[in-house]
């Protein structure tokens, strides 16, 4: 049957698949790391769950609002997270990836005949089918807005401190 496309690549939905598959479950084995090391060192509590201040909800949804402008923090913020990085952060670590990896298992026909409850809960395989798809575009705007947040942050000295660890002092910014 004709795909419509100009140009198509020598056993096009096998490997798209196959890339799909081996992406997924890169991501699983890197998330799995992340959690364990997260646990480990106490990441978690000390970096992304609310702080003590935060606690409060009045408190926490007014420091939510104060985060949510476009421009750059002041030096004391530079490098710590606030309300609105830590409920990002824990959403998508605790939530999105949790249920992409959920959705995308309970469309593999061996999964529903195994776990057919997993795949049920969500609605069957199409709903699992469109959820996935929200699931996923949802951490794909998260990584668009953080590679946005770093390029109007200072590329190279934030891809610095991400791969070294080094926070260099930046000379003439705020």
């Amino acid at each position: 049957m004709p795909s419509g496309y100009g140009y198509v690549l020598p056993d096009q939905n096998g490997w798209s698949r196959y890339l799909h598959f081996q992406a997924a479950w890169a991501a699983v084995l890197t998330g799995l790391i992340y959690a364990f090391a997260g646990l480990w060192t106490s990441h978690f509590r000390k970096n992304l769950f609310p702080a003590p201040g935060d606690r409060n909800w009045r408190a926490f949804l007014a420091v939510i609002k104060k985060h949510l402008r476009f421009s750059r923090p002041d030096e004391s913020e530079a490098f710590s997270y606030n309300a609105l990085q830590r409920v990002a952060y824990l959403a998508v670590i605790f939530i999105l990836f949790p249920l992409v990896i959920w959705t995308g298992l309970a469309l593999s026909p061996a999964f529903n005949s195994a776990f057919p409850f997993f795949v049920n809960s969500l609605g069957g395989r199409q709903s699992a089918r469109t959820l996935h798809f929200f699931v996923s575009a949802s951490l794909l705007l998260f990584l668009i807005v953080h590679i946005v947040m770093v390029i109007l942050s200072g590329f190279a000295g934030r891809m610095r401190a991400m791969i070294t660890g080094v926070v260099a002092a930046q000379k003439g910014r705020t």
